[in-house]
Formats: C-alpha cells, structure tokens, sequence
C-alpha cells in the first residue's frame, strides 16, 4: 500500500512573492468607488431581468448609470493627476 503524501509545501512555497504589491493594492483602493458603482448598476439591472421596469425601476437605472459615468470620469482625472505629478513614473 503506498501513502499519499500532501504536496502543500511545494503549492504554498512561492506565496510570498505572489501577494499583491503595495502599488497594486493602492491601484485597487482607487478603483472601489467604480467598483461600487458597477455593482449597483448590475443589481438595478437583475432586478429588472424578469419584468418590464417600471418608472422606479427605470430611475434607478438611470441614476446608476449616470453614477458609473461620474466614477469612471473621477477615476481617470485622478490617474491623470497621479500620473502627471513631479517624480511620477509617466
């Protein structure tokens, strides 16, 4: 009878170097309210899958929307101006 043997320490032996950097998560912690934004504009959109939308349901949707927009547009003037500042890497 042969033992079978784990091969965690071969799987998790390269998890350091794998974790996110310091840039990266920074990058992310920009991009949540986008994110947020995203996320209620899809579930104003799956509430209304299974029925014609109504006037709430259309108002909620536009409001989303237009806060999708207002994000996107906030997230690139803020990575414009990370980008353009002295010392930057642009």
């Amino acid at each position: 009878m042969e033992h079978i043997v784990t091969v965690q320490d071969a799987v998790t032996a390269f998890a350091d170097f794998m974790e996110p950097t310091s840039a990266e998560l920074d990058a992310i912690e920009q991009e949540i309210p986008l994110i947020l934004a995203e996320v209620d504009l899809l579930d104003a959109q799956i509430i209304t899958l299974d029925r014609t939308p109504n006037e709430l349901d259309t108002r909620r949707l536009r409001r989303t929307r237009r806060r999708v927009l207002a994000e996107r547009a906030a997230l690139a003037t803020r990575t414009a101006a990370t980008a353009s500042l002295p010392g930057g890497a642009a």
